[in-house]
Formats: structure tokens, C-alpha cells, sequence
């Protein structure tokens, strides 16, 4: 080959590759650091600045270099997750006790981490003797004067069936003693799996370059790997499901069913599975399904277990202000025109709306477009305060290709690392300053038909050139 023909495949291809090599040294900084709330999130906006770079770069890779660069990116980024300990979310330490406590053969649902009778099953690494008490932080105090690193140890578990049972078999696959890693090393096989499901459906149809937008993305290392949430897991069934949905309506069903059962936030794609369909029987397809299932992995839990299999559902419900929207800072953007006691009903009212929008209007061929409409009009209504739910936006930005949806995932990060410093105000801005983004970004696309992320609605049109 010709040295004028090497250089044009060989330039982008090593331009990218440094970029992303910038990126991991920037993420494996970040983690392995000791910043803390604004500190952090100035560490993360450099990242998702390298990120946005990388994939732009990325365009003028040529097309047989694609897949194997950005799987070779997903991997340096993804290992970046497991240079420290959980950073901003103690989440996968009740993780880990949970599949303890089923490991004994307890069920998860009936015991508090606090309650004595689970006291034979405690370490010194999840529940810290008194002098390691005095010089940790992060941890939570019991009432015989010790302490936990899991978060609401008084509290039952939260976390639905498949999420236990993936919390189960990690503890059961697991050496002893590899305590915070082996949760991020699953982290980390799950978020590599999405990207691998992403490229196989871009090899099919659509860019396999956007397979990055997941893989490369500064919250999978973050949240996914490094905090280890189980998000990323409901992830993989999520994109699973809607992918297979639009050809195999049962299977679909049964692989939405898994997501909802693993993190519960999954429930908001149900429009998007159901895009296009007109009659009962097509929908009932589906539903019938992923009911089922969730039935299905649930009853083993419900015989187990003594008390409700719910947990902590309604009081983490009331403790977010979901219930009471002048409470905290839910209900942002809609506080700032509709009395708080507004807040609530208007939010049903909107989902319900742009619900049926979605059914009726969308196109049957791409699901996720539908998906991602529902799912992002969810946190700009609910504007919550947690980063990991975004891990859920980025696959279906990833697989629709609407890069403004990326500002209402930035939104939750500013809001949970700054709000404890700036207050509830930062919510409002940062979820307004994506609606600004997601208007600005529905304006230039020029799409025919209403401009989806500002009216609510996909268009019923899709372009040929998108997945």
C-alpha cells in the first residue's frame, strides 16, 4: 500500500486513539483522586469535554476501523472504573450484603442491614469495628454506637428481584476478600456487553460509530463501573428489549420485563415497545409478556419472604419529595410556573400525554426513538437528583442518535454533586439549562414533521440513515 493512501486511514485512526488515551488519563485522575462535589464535577465536565472530542473525531475514522477502535476504547474507559473504591454513590455496599444475606439463605426483603439478628453475617469492611469508625466517612451510625458503609442501614433493600439476583451471583462467583471489586468488575463486563449489543445492531443498521456514544461516555466508568449501579444492567435488558421487540413482540416482552424487574425505571420505555401499535391484541403481545415475567422472578422472593417484598420503595418515594414536591427539588422546571401541589398531577398528566403520543405516532421500525422521548420527558418533568439514572438516557441517545438528550443526563450529574454546596436552586438550572439544549438541538435538526424533543412527540418519519 502507498504511503498516500496509508496516511488518510492511519492519521484519524491515531488522532482518535490519542484523544481516548487523554480520556482514560483524565478519568483514571478523577477516580483515583480525592476530589469531592464541585472539585469532582469539574474533573467530569473535562471528561465529557474529551469525550464530545473523541466522538467527533471518530467521523472520519474509516468505516472497517470502527468496531475494533471503539471496543478498544470501551475497555480503557471501562477499566478506568476500577482504579478506586466507589466515589460518589455507597449503593453497591448494600449491594453486596444483600447477596451476602441470600447466599445464607435470607431473604433480602425481610431484614434491615441494622437488625441484629443479621449480626453473625457482618465484617469489618461493611460494618467497621469502633476505631475504624472514628477514621472512616461515608458511613452511617447504628444504634449500639458502630457503624456501616451501606447507606439507610435501618432501612429494608429497594432493589427489585433480577437486581438480586444479580447481586447473588456476583457474591457466589466471587473470591473472598475481593470486597468493592468484584461489583465493579461486573460493572464493568455488563456496560462492555451493551456496547457489544450496540455494534451488533449498528452492524445491521444505522452508524456503528454512535456504539461510542455509550461506550466512550464518561457516566459508564463513573456510574456504571466504579459506583457499580445496577442500572447498567437494566441497561442491557432495556436495549435488549427494544431491539427485539419490533420483530419478536413476546420476546421483547419478556426482555422488557427483565428491566423493569432489575432497576424499575425501565417501566417508562413500555411506550416506546409499544410505538405504532394499533390494535389490543399487538400491545397485549408485548404487555402480557413482561408482565409475566416480572410476576415470574418476583414469586421466588415473595415465598421466601416474610414481610413485603417492596422494602424501602414508599419511603424512598417520600424521602426524594415525589410525593411532596415542595419537599426538595423534584418537580424543578414545572415549580417555576404551577403551584407545588400542581406538580404531581401535571407530571401524570404530561407522562400520560406524550404516552399516547408515542403509541400512536411512533415508528414500530426504532422503538428507542419513542424510548428516549418518554424517558427524557420523565426527568425533565421529575427532575431527579441522582447521576446513575442517566446511565438508562445514554444507551437510547446512543441508539437514536439525538445528541441533546445528553444535556438532561449532565443535568443529574451537576444536580446530585452540587446540590449539597449550592442547594436545590442548581436542580432548576441545570435541568433549565437542558431544556434550552434539547429545544436548540430539536431547532437545528430540521427534521420534517414536529420537532420531537420540544413537542413532546417522535415523528411517525424516520430518516433512512438512522437506526
Amino acid at each position: 500500500m502507498s504511503r498516500t493512501r496509508t496516511r488518510p486511514f492511519t492519521r484519524p485512526v491515531l488522532i482518535t486513539s490519542l484523544v481516548l488515551v487523554v480520556l482514560a488519563a483524565a478519568l483514571t485522575d478523577l477516580l483515583g483522586g480525592d476530589a469531592t462535589g464541585v472539585g469532582f464535577l469539574a474533573g467530569y465536565a473535562v471528561a465529557w469535554g474529551l469525550f464530545a472530542v473523541a466522538v467527533l473525531v471518530l467521523r472520519r475514522v474509516p468505516a472497517r476501523a470502527v468496531a475494533p477502535l471503539v471496543l478498544a476504547g470501551a475497555v480503557a474507559v471501562a477499566v478506568t472504573g476500577l482504579v478506586a473504591p466507589p466515589r460518589t454513590s455507597t449503593d453497591s455496599y448494600r449491594y453486596a450484603w444483600d447477596g451476602r444475606v441470600q447466599a445464607a439463605g435470607i431473604s433480602p426483603y425481610d431484614h434491615a442491614p441494622a437488625d441484629p439478628a443479621l449480626a453473625g453475617l457482618r465484617d469489618r469492611w461493611l460494618f467497621p469495628d469502633r476505631a475504624g469508625c472514628a477514621r472512616g466517612h461515608d458511613l452511617s451510625r447504628l444504634a449500639d454506637g458502630r457503624c456501616a458503609r451501606i447507606n439507610r442501614p435501618a432501612v429494608h433493600t429497594i432493589y427489585p428481584p433480577v437486581a438480586e439476583g444479580w447481586f447473588l451471583l456476583v457474591h457466589a462467583v466471587s473470591p473472598s476478600g475481593v470486597r468493592h471489586k468484584a461489583l465493579q468488575a461486573g460493572g464493568a463486563v455488563l456496560s462492555l456487553a451493551v456496547t457489544g449489543l450496540l455494534l451488533l445492531v449498528f452492524r445491521r443498521r444505522g452508524d456503528p460509530r454512535r456504539a461510542a456514544w455509550w461506550a466512550w461516555c464518561p457516566t459508564v466508568p463513573v456510574e456504571g463501573v466504579n459506583n457499580a449501579h445496577v442500572d447498567v444492567l437494566a441497561v442491557l435488558f432495556s436495549v435488549a428489549a427494544l431491539v427485539v421487540v419490533a420483530r419478536r413482540r413476546a420476546a421483547g416482552g419478556v426482555l422488557l420485563g427483565l428491566a423493569i424487574a432489575a432497576k424499575l425505571l425501565p417501566v417508562l420505555l413500555v411506550p416506546g415497545a409499544l410505538s405504532g401499535v394499533r390494535r389490543p391484541r399487538t400491545a397485549l403481545a408485548v404487555l402480557g409478556p413482561a408482565v409475566l415475567t416480572v410476576a415470574a422472578v418476583y414469586l421466588p422472593y415473595v415465598l421466601l419472604s416474610r414481610g413485603s417484598v417492596l422494602g424501602y420503595l414508599g419511603g424512598y418515594a417520600e424521602e426524594e419529595g415525589y410525593d411532596d414536591a415542595g419537599a426538595g427539588g423534584r418537580y424543578a422546571l414545572l415549580r417555576l410556573v404551577l403551584p407545588d401541589a400542581w406538580a404531581l398531577p401535571a407530571t401524570l398528566l404530561g407522562l400520560a400525554a406524550v404516552s399516547v403520543l408515542v403509541v400512536v405516532r411512533g415508528d414500530p421500525e426504532r422503538p428507542w426513538r419513542g424510548a428516549l422521548v418518554t424517558t427524557g420527558t420523565a426527568f425533565l418533568l421529575l427532575t431527579p437528583g441522582y447521576s446513575w439514572y442517566a446511565l438508562l438516557l445514554v444507551a437510547l441517545v446512543a441508539l437514536d442518535g439525538r445528541w441533546e438528550w445528553f444535556g438532561v443526563a449532565l443535568a443529574g450529574a451537576v444536580a446530585y454533586l452540587t446540590v449539597p454546596v449550592a442547594g436545590a436552586d442548581v436542580v432548576t438550572a441545570s435541568y433549565g439549562a437542558a431544556a434550552v439544549l434539547l429545544c436548540a438541538g430539536a431547532w437545528t435538526r430540521r427534521r420534517p414533521g414536529p420537532r420531537g424533543a420540544c413537542s413532546g412527540a417522535p415523528s411517525a418519519r424516520a430518516e433512512a440513515n438512522s437506526p
